[in-house]
C-alpha cells in the first residue's frame, strides 16, 4: 500500500521533468523575425467590382423617373385622341358607326343636317390638337424609353455623350412640354370661343345635352395635367442626371488617382514603407 503513493509521485516527478524540458527547448528556441522579402513577394488582391443586374441599373432613380415619364406620356396621348372623340359631337361619332344617330339625337331635318354640318367644321377646326399632339407625346415617349433602355449599364460604364444627351434631353424636355401645354389650352379655348361652338351648344341644348358646351373639356384638362406631370418628371429627372454626371466625374478621377499611386508604387518598390519588424518573446 505504501509503494504505490511512491510510485505515482515517481511518475509525477518524471512528468514534471518532461514538461520542464520541453518548455526550456521551447523557450530557448530563438524568436521568428520576418523577412523583407516577405513583405515584397505579398500578392495584392486586386478590389472586385460587383456588377448589377441590368434591371437592377434600368430601376434606379434616374430610370424610375423617365419609365413614369413613359407612362405619362402615354396618357396624354390617350387623352388628346379622347378629347377629339369626345367633343367632335354626336353625329360624327354616328358616322363612324357608335350609334344610331335617328335614334338617339332629337333632331330633324334641316336641323339635324345643321348640326351635322357644325359639327364637321368643329372636328375640322380642332384637328390641329390631334395632328399635332400624337405625334408630340409619342415622340417624347418613345425617346424616353430609348434612354430608359440605353441605362441597363451602371453609369461609369456608360458614354459619357450618353449621359450628357439624357440630360439634354429632360432639360430640353420640361421647357417644351410646358410651352406645349399652354399653346394646347390656348388653342382649345380660342377654337371654343368661335360662333361655330356657340352654334353647336346652342343646338345641343335644346335637345337637353348641357355637357356639350364651349368650356375646357374634362379631356383637355387631363392633356394638361398629365403634360405638367410630363415636365415636373423631366425636371426630376434633369437633376438626377446632373448629380450621376458629377459622381461618375469624381468616381473616374480617383480611380486615376489610385491606378498611378499603384504604378509608381510598382515602379518605385524601395519608396514603399516597410512593415515594422516586431519580435516576440
Amino acid at each position: 500500500m505504501s509503494q504505490q503513493p511512491r510510485s505515482n509521485r515517481g511518475r509525477r516527478e518524471r512528468n514534471g521533468d518532461h514538461r520542464q524540458h520541453y518548455d526550456d527547448r521551447s523557450s530557448s528556441s530563438p524568436p521568428y523575425y520576418p523577412r523583407e522579402d516577405d513583405s515584397h513577394h505579398v500578392r495584392e488582391v486586386p478590389r472586385v467590382e460587383h456588377s448589377d443586374s441590368k434591371c437592377t441599373n434600368i430601376c434606379s432613380r434616374r430610370g424610375i423617373v423617365l419609365i413614369c415619364a413613359v407612362l405619362t406620356n402615354g396618357l396624354v396621348l390617350i387623352c388628346v385622341v379622347a378629347a377629339q372623340m369626345v367633343t367632335s359631337g354626336m353625329s360624327s361619332a354616328a358616322s363612324m358607326g357608335g350609334f344610331d344617330i335617328n335614334s338617339n339625337i332629337n333632331f330633324q331635318g334641316t336641323e339635324l343636317q345643321k348640326l351635322r354640318d357644325l359639327d364637321m367644321q368643329y372636328s375640322q377646326m380642332r384637328a390641329p390638337s390631334i395632328y399635332g399632339g400624337i405625334p408630340f407625346s409619342l415622340t417624347f415617349g418613345v425617346l424616353s424609353l430609348l434612354f430608359v433602355v440605353s441605362g441597363n449599364k451602371p453609369p461609369h460604364l456608360m458614354s459619357r455623350k450618353l449621359l450628357v444627351g439624357a440630360l439634354i434631353f429632360q432639360a430640353v424636355g420640361a421647357v417644351v412640354y410646358v410651352v406645349a401645354v399652354g399653346l394646347y389650352l390656348h388653342f382649345v379655348i380660342k377654337v371654343n370661343s368661335t360662333d361655330v361652338c356657340k352654334q353647336r351648344e346652342i343646338l345641343y341644348s335644346r335637345s337637353g345635352y348641357t355637357w356639350m358646351n364651349c368650356d375646357v373639356s374634362g379631356a383637355d384638362a387631363a392633356v394638361a395635367l398629365f403634360g405638367l406631370i410630363t415636365a415636373i418628371l423631366y425636371i426630376a429627372g434633369t437633376v438626377l442626371t446632373f448629380q450621376t454626371i458629377r459622381h461618375v466625374k469624381r468616381y473616374l478621377q480617383e480611380r486615376k488617382r489610385r491606378e498611378a499611386e499603384r504604378k509608381q508604387n510598382r515602379s518605385n518598390p524601395q519608396r514603399a514603407p516597410l512593415r515594422a519588424e516586431t519580435t516576440s518573446v
